[in-house]
C-alpha cells in the first residue's frame, strides 16, 4: 500500500479525529479512503447517469416541460 502525506489545516484535523473519536473509522487514513471511494462512487454513478441520457437519444419535449418536472421532482423530495 502506497503512502501519502497531506497537510491541512487545524480545524479539518480537528474534523478528522471527531470522526475518529465515533468509533466509525480507525484512524486518519481509513477516514480518507472511506473519503474516496465514496467520491469515486459518486463518479461512476454520475457516469452511468450520462451514459443513460446519451442512449435515451433526443427528446421531443420542451426544455421548459422538463425543468418544469424536475422542479416538481425537487418539491416532491422535500
Amino acid at each position: 500500500m502506497a503512502t501519502m502525506n497531506v497537510s491541512v489545516p487545524d480545524p479539518m484535523k480537528d474534523w478528522v479525529q471527531g470522526q475518529i473519536e465515533t468509533g466509525k473509522y480507525s484512524n486518519a487514513s481509513d477516514y480518507v479512503r472511506n473519503l474516496i471511494r465514496r467520491d469515486q462512487e459518486k463518479i461512476e454513478v454520475l457516469r452511468k447517469t450520462l451514459l443513460e441520457g446519451v442512449r435515451s437519444g433526443v427528446s421531443r419535449r420542451k426544455v421548459e416541460d422538463i425543468m418544469n418536472d424536475v422542479k416538481k421532482r425537487c418539491v416532491d423530495d422535500e
